[in-house]
């Protein structure tokens, strides 16, 4: 293959190579496991404490409330399954959003056998939570909000500080799955109302197999995992050790190359959006225009399948995806692009091009060239265009 271009970041990225530097002595040298005793294992000790920190001031939070996981939906689980079953007494209804990742929904409809509760809150065309929708659904025995900070596949950001107070005034504990955006975009936890938050670390340039949940000092929500004394007796299992340091080392990166990284990568993706607007003819843009993640654009092109579109992308050399990488084989719409009103036609034919720092104007151009000619081809072969086509000239 004489090109390689990805364009599937929110996905998963590339572990960059200053963070495997950093992971490699936890390997080897600096193995020791840091529930041990002996002076050996304070390395490893030391350096969850490091990790730990750099994450707490990244959210603007005491480092004791973050708890290392396995990644994202372990973190979903987490705060959904233990919150729903810590508050039982109080109430069994939770509320979430419709175009939830499926970490979420399927915890949801997990936790509906067990006889809780849910609202699934819509959106608007733009994929942005329907507010006053959220604030009718809250009941007396509400406990949980979750809705996460911005859509995996469409990009679109929520409203996550007014989603907050509204949780905050009826003393509601606050979730967000803000996998997508942690690292991508600012995120106070204080200043937002966030009780609990989850990330994961492959998706901002870090290792795979870790991620972490925020927990707010105060919240007493059961353990997901049990076992071991870990994470002071919240979260069982010998700790990742390289893991969470190469999670550290990319928050890190993240949060000092976030503004010009955020400004480089709207660039890109705004040149893109505008040239695929503009010069491919019945395409819909999904998502906010403006209220999106900076690397995120996602399209909806007429008279098309969606998989045969990614298949000669992929023979051009180009990466991407028609929704979330977690149902990648379902043949199903995405439910996302349902939510917000696409009827399944249109739904199929989506795709999701997700920039990164390494991406370039070049690789853009390229990838617009291509998609121009692999749309076009797949037009002519649908019988379904042949006849819009026909009858449009009548």
């Amino acid at each position: 293959m004489d090109k390689f271009i990805y364009l599937d970041h929110a996905a998963t990225t590339a572990t960059r190579p200053e963070v495997v530097e950093a992971m490699l002595p936890y390997f080897t040298d600096k193995f020791g496991n840091p529930s041990s005793v002996y002076g050996f294992s304070n390395q490893s000790k030391e350096a969850i404490a490091d990790a730990r920190k750099i994450i707490g001031e990244s959210l603007n939070t005491d480092p004791a409330n973050i708890y290392f996981t396995a990644g994202g939906s372990e973190s979903d689980n987490w705060a959904l399954k233990e919150t729903a079953r810590t508050y039982a007494n109080k109430g069994k209804h939770i509320i979430t959003t419709k175009i939830e990742h499926h970490a979420i929904l399927h915890t949801c409809e997990f936790l509906e056998k067990e006889g809780y509760e849910v609202t699934y809150v819509g959106v608007d065309e733009n994929g942005i939570v329907k507010m006053d929708e959220l604030k009718n659904a809250i009941r007396p025995d509400t406990i949980l909000i979750s809705v996460m900070f911005a859509n995996n596949e469409i990009g679109s950001i929520q409203p996550i500080k007014e989603i907050g107070a509204i949780a905050k005034e009826k003393g509601i504990l606050f979730h967000t799955d803000a996998v997508q955006a942690y690292g991508q975009i600012p995120i106070d936890v204080e200043e937002m109302n966030i009780d609990m938050l989850s990330a994961s670390g492959h998706k901002l340039n870090g290792p795979k197999g870790v991620g972490f949940l925020y927990i707010r000092k105060g919240i007493k929500i059961r353990n997901l995992v049990h076992g071991g004394g870990q994470e002071r007796a919240r979260r069982a299992g010998t700790e990742n050790v390289p893991g969470i340091v190469g999670l550290g080392k990319a928050v890190e990166i993240a949060v000092n190359t976030m503004k010009e990284r955020e400004a480089y990568e709207m660039e890109l993706r705004d040149y893109l959006i505008e040239r695929v607007m503009a010069e491919i003819p019945y395409t819909r843009l999904n998502g906010h225009r403006t209220k999106r993640l900076p690397n995120n654009a996602n399209f909806s092109f007429q008279f098309i399948e969606g998989e045969s579109l990614l298949i000669m992308l992929d023979m051009a050399g180009i990466c991407g995806s028609s929704g979330s990488a977690c149902t990648s084989g379902s043949l199903d719409p995405s439910h996302v692009l349902l939510a917000i009103g696409l009827p399944h036609e249109i739904a199929h034919g989506s795709l999701r091009l997700t920039l990164g720092h390494e991406n370039t104007k070049e690789d853009i151009d390229y990838v617009i060239d291509n998609l121009k000619r692999i749309v076009e081809r797949l037009r002519n072969m649908s019988p379904l265009y042949e006849d819009f086509i026909r009858a449009s000239k009548r």
